[in-house]
């Protein structure tokens, strides 16, 4: 084996190796920052949905995260539709 039969693959392994370092490792990382956020939501965290719906957390389970979005009007929603969580400093601007 030499350079001569791995020559014209050269290109195409480097353009490989660009795209895994810009596109698939940063997508699995966002991946993984997202699924331990959705695995560490509690009661009482303030939250954001993916529809832009601002909450509470009153209830939780496996899959289904009941919101206090005003008083009196609790709203049900599948655990993956939270966005982020809301942090104390977000709060105050």
């Amino acid at each position: 084996m030499n350079f001569e039969t791995i020559g014209p693959f050269v290109p195409l392994i480097l353009l490989f190796v660009v795209f895994y370092f810009l596109l698939i490792r940063p997508q699995k990382k966002q991946q993984k920052n997202r699924k331990e956020m959705l695995s560490n939501l509690k009661k009482g965290d303030r939250v954001v949905t993916i529809g832009g719906i601002y909450g509470l957390i009153k209830e939780i389970d496996e899959n289904a995260i009941a919101l206090r979005v005003a008083e009196n009007m609790n709203l049900k929603f599948a655990r993956a539709a939270i966005d982020r969580v809301i942090e104390d400093e977000e709060e105050e601007n």
